[in-house]
């Protein structure tokens, strides 16, 4: 009998530590497959680093740079840099915008000029997909406004009680000569048009407010249906039942050590699995960007906590001024598959096998056993279609081959339908050898990739040897 106890112990012993495991390990895997988090920010100054950019996490706290680190998108208008993105999804998630303050520091202005007679737009960008986007256009919402110098920092929030959008910004409308900026609002439904701007927020005296950012609580967290926190001297923070109703002073971020002095741009993320939410802070007077501040409930200042060490990983670039969305499965699948990052490839010659497609000075050509990074390129989902490929550089991120007066060149995505379509090809059955591959393009469909005298070109394809030209092994 002692025996058998034995054996039948070892037995249950057995079955508790499989369930146990299953226990432990199940939410886990449900957790891992909930959708993630998407970041749409800006870097640093400069012509590169005020444009857009993407970063995905898993779990809010753990980001990765999307589409290789470069910019998914360049404004082409007004100053031609932004910053401090809103990313604006509209409430049957048809339709997604992005507003962007239109400002380039150190690329032709200064602060300054900006501060005093900065660009009174917004750039906007608009899309049914979160992948392909439209050319940009200037809104103007500050023109409106007298003596009005700029429009910083804008955001949006969807107005149940209107119907529209709530579109509030930061301008600087000086007093006595000196600057002062305000938070303003108007309406809109379409970011084409807007309402007659009116004031938001004005702090008293000669106090400043630039930055500020809305989250809505859910039924249950706190007294306040929204909770907005300011960049005005303090992290302030304040609560209201209505967008455009009053608001109730709830304290700052002081107690934490947090002021106005060394840290703005303030941004809200909910986590998707919990009660609990993140106030991302952009670290700007150290230079770092941001960091998460955490807190069960937003509108207690006592409850919020400094992240500690190792708890968030902000990826290899620098974030700075922006807005996260908290993805759905259908988003988080487009998203990953337009912009994480692709094995490299190359491209082999068929009739000279020795040889390899390699950009050279930014020109494209075939040349003799290319191992290195000028001869590999990622195949990423075409810029202009689907069911197309587009070729981005590995060593120039966000740079693409792309066909101009039927020559290749290695460019830079400048966000245009032309540059898509001129960078984007279809993957078809080889002309030499069904089993290689041949590149038709999007807008010519009459002409295909192919070498001459060494070079790339784009030409109509009728002859055996512009077969064999046209026909090349997509390999490592």
């Amino acid at each position: 009998m002692s025996a058998l106890r034995a054996r039948l112990s070892v037995m249950l012993l057995a079955v508790c530590l499989l369930f146990t495991g299953q226990a432990l390990v199940t939410p886990q895997r449900a957790a891992a497959a909930d959708p993630g988090y998407l970041m749409l920010h800006f870097t640093g100054e400069g012509a590169n680093g005020q444009q857009m950019y993407l970063s995905h996490s898993a779990d809010g706290l753990h980001w990765n740079d999307l589409n290789g680190g470069a910019p998914i998108l360049r404004s082409t208008v007004g100053t031609k840099g932004v910053r401090d993105p809103a990313l604006v999804r509209s409430p049957d998630g048809g339709k997604y915008w992005i507003i962007a303050t239109d400002l380039c520091i150190s690329c032709g202005q200064n602060w300054e000029t900006a501060v005093y007679n900065g660009s009174r737009n917004l750039v906007v960008w608009e899309s049914t997909d979160l992948i392909n986007w439209s050319e940009p256009w200037l809104l103007d919402v500050a023109g409106a406004i007298p003596d009005g110098r700029n429009a910083w920092a804008p955001e949006a929030h969807f107005d149940p009680a209107t119907n529209n959008y709530v579109l509030y910004w930061a301008t600087n409308k000086p007093v006595n000569g000196v600057k002062k900026h305000r938070i303003y609002y108007a309406h809109t439904s379409d970011f084409r048009t807007i309402t007659t701007p009116q004031i938001y927020i004005e702090r008293p005296g000669m106090q400043e407010i630039i930055d500020t950012q809305i989250v809505e609580m859910p039924a249950g967290v706190g007294n306040y249906r929204y909770v907005r926190a300011s960049g005005d001297g303090q992290i302030t923070l304040e609560g209201s039942n209505s967008i455009l109703g009053t608001w109730t002073n709830l304290g700052d971020l002081s107690g934490i050590g947090l002021t106005g002095a060394q840290v703005e741009g303030p941004m809200w993320m909910k986590f998707r699995d919990r009660n609990e939410w993140a106030l991302y802070l952009d670290q700007y007077s150290s230079g770092r960007g941001y960091m998460p501040v955490t807190t069960t409930n937003p509108s207690a200042p006592g409850t919020y906590q400094m992240p500690t060490a190792g708890s968030y990983d902000m990826g290899a670039l620098k974030k700075r001024h922006g807005s996260i969305l908290n993805l759905t499965a259908a988003e988080e699948s487009r998203v990953l598959a337009r912009w994480s990052d692709i094995p490299a490839k190359r491209l082999q010659s068929y009739n000279f096998q020795d040889r390899y497609v390699r950009h050279a000075a930014f020109d494209v050509r075939i040349d003799q056993n290319i191992t290195g990074p000028d001869a590999q390129f990622r195949l990423r989902p075409g810029l202009a279609g689907s069911g197309t490929v587009s070729f981005e550089s590995v060593n120039y991120r966000g740079y693409f081959l792309r066909h101009v007066n039927n020559d290749f060149q290695l460019v830079r995505n400048d966000g245009t339908a032309q540059f898509a379509g001129d960078a984007t090809f279809r993957q078809v059955a080889g002309l030499a050898d069904s089993t290689w591959s041949s590149f038709q393009s999007y807008n010519h469909p009459d002409r295909y990739i192919r070498h001459y005298a060494y070079q790339l070109r784009l030409d109509p394809i009728t002859t055996t040897t512009g077969r064999s030209d046209a026909t090349f092994r997509v390999t490592n």
